[in-house]
């Protein structure tokens, strides 16, 4: 470098690559309801879509139950999105490498087809210091999502504790050891 300090040059050696990558897709799940947060059901995967029963009444009696509110054009397009990353992914990889610049991507699907699934998420609240706070769960693995309370002295007192814990270390390190 200018200041006598060596230092590294990334040098990137760019070929061309060309080529076809095949990936099918089956079950692209897409939420299809607005009630609840994208993340807390997306935490809950993954699903076992071999299970999947034809809708009877039956299943719900008792229950009560949300159809799906988002359209269908807004969930494909947000199917198609996930599916575009996932071959952007896939032509990555075939490419190889550490870095890869696409700038063609070409993709041709067909067979597309659509179904409206209802998967079991229980869904409860609890109160703690006066705040609700929400809790989702999948019905056929039991994986729980949710927001928790936070108690920030507890933190707080914990982070006191580490660093006096790493001074006192410190201390005796440097008078010799423990004897």
């Amino acid at each position: 470098g200018a200041d006598g300090k060596p230092s590294q040059v990334a040098r990137i050696r760019w070929r061309p690559a060309s080529g076809r990558v095949r990936r099918g897709f089956d079950d692209v799940l897409v939420l299809g309801a607005t009630s609840l947060p994208k993340a807390d059901t997306d935490a809950l995967a993954p699903w076992d879509l071999h299970a999947l029963q034809p809708y009877a009444r039956d299943y719900l009696a008792g229950f009560r139950a949300e159809s799906y509110t988002v359209p269908l054009q807004d969930g494909y397009a947000e199917a198609r999105r996930l599916m575009d990353d996932q071959i952007r992914r896939d032509v990555r990889a075939a490419i190889g490498g550490d870095q890869q610049r696409i700038a063609r991507l070409d993709t041709r699907i067909s067979d597309v087809t659509f179904k409206h699934v209802l998967l079991p998420v229980w869904v409860g609240a609890y109160k703690y210091g006066g705040k609700s706070w929400r809790v989702v769960i999948n019905g056929r693995t039991g994986a729980v999502r949710g927001a928790r309370p936070w108690s920030w002295s507890k933190i707080a007192g914990a982070t006191l504790a580490g660093l006096a814990l790493a001074a006192l270390a410190l201390w005796l390190f440097q008078q010799g050891g423990v004897r």
